[in-house]
């Protein structure tokens, strides 16, 4: 029996991060809703292409193809069009044979607020606005940046790169730096509170359930030791030691690990990123998103100190 929402890992995603929607969206900038639904009603079977998180999208959908006993996860779409409009995306999705069939369509409006009715531990989104304000919420969302799609579907695994302080852990240490712009007091501050775990940021269930996902492969290997792993995780942060240990101490609290660490003491988080190819990458601050050829999918996870703008306060 396939688990209950309440159970499973579920995502968020917003069309205009599963799809390239630029026309469209184009001819809703030019020229209003109306010629906007026109377009879409007259491309109706014109499929859409790939988006910066599809080929993410497609590789976490397939956790449930190599566990179809308990189908642990779920994505949902989000979309700020009608039901009508959003015909367009459906058959996209079916098109593409993406086991995606909930959705909520808002007519206009900011999708974010129902995060919590679906159980979502993720929103990806290329609206910026709604990610900030998702985020207000204390609702787990990141913005998806533009990006060349590279989707080799003869590679099954899914690789998922997050950064530690403002994205899997709150934003503490990073406020402690900071205030001081001083390496020295952050490796200080932080070998003080080794022993303390930091509290959780906002992709911490995300980090958490994903580690639960491997679990279920440690089973499915156990069971078949044929079993292929489908599931890599890394965390990429640009602490080193003295400070790598409170990583190590947050983690263990919760009783996760990622399959790889990188405590990068500053170097270009680029070529890390070269190697493990992952299909997904959050980081809280806009300098660490890039790579070699713009082909990773990132994700900007804007929050805490890192991401204060003018006139918003701490």
């Amino acid at each position: 029996m396939a688990y209950l929402i309440e159970q499973k890992l579920v995502i968020g995603v917003a069309s205009s991060a599963l799809f390239d929607l630029s026309d469209s969206h184009q001819v809703y900038l030019d020229s209003g809703p109306e010629e906007y639904r026109k377009h879409q009603e007259a491309h109706l079977d014109t499929v859409l292409g790939r988006g910066v998180a599809f080929p993410f999208i497609r590789r976490f959908l397939n956790i449930n193809k190599h566990h179809p006993h308990e189908a642990p996860v779920e994505v949902v779409l989000f979309s700020r069009n009608s039901p009508e409009t959003g015909l367009r995306v459906m058959r996209s999705i079916a098109h593409y044979g993406l086991d995606i069939s909930r959705a909520a369509f808002m007519t206009g409006k900011t999708p974010y607020p129902y995060l919590p009715a679906f159980n979502a531990s993720l929103f990806l989104s290329a609206n910026e606005d709604d990610v900030r304000s998702a985020l207000a919420c204390n609702y787990p969302a990141g913005l998806v940046l533009p990006s060349r799609t590279e989707d080799d579907e003869a590679d099954d695994e899914l690789r998922v790169a997050f950064d530690f302080d403002g994205v899997i852990a709150d934003d503490e240490a990073e406020t402690v730096f900071k205030r001081h712009n001083d390496v020295d007091e952050f490796h200080a501050h932080e070998t003080l509170n080794v022993g303390k775990p930091h509290r959780p940021g906002p992709l911490a269930d995300l980090f958490q359930k994903l580690a639960a996902m491997q679990r279920l492969e440690e089973q499915a290997q156990q069971r078949d030791p044929a079993y292929k792993k489908i599931l890599r995780i890394a965390i990429i942060t640009a602490r080193n030691a003295p400070s790598h240990e409170r990583v190590v101490t947050t983690l263990k609290s919760w009783g996760v690990a990622a399959d790889e660490t990188f405590f990068l003491g500053g170097m270009d988080k680029s070529r890390v990123l070269a190697v493990f190819r992952p299909h997904i990458f959050f980081d809280d601050q806009l300098s660490h998103l890039k790579s070699s050829g713009g082909t990773i999918p990132m994700v900007h996870v804007p929050f805490g100190v890192a991401n204060v703008r003018a006139g918003d306060g701490l």
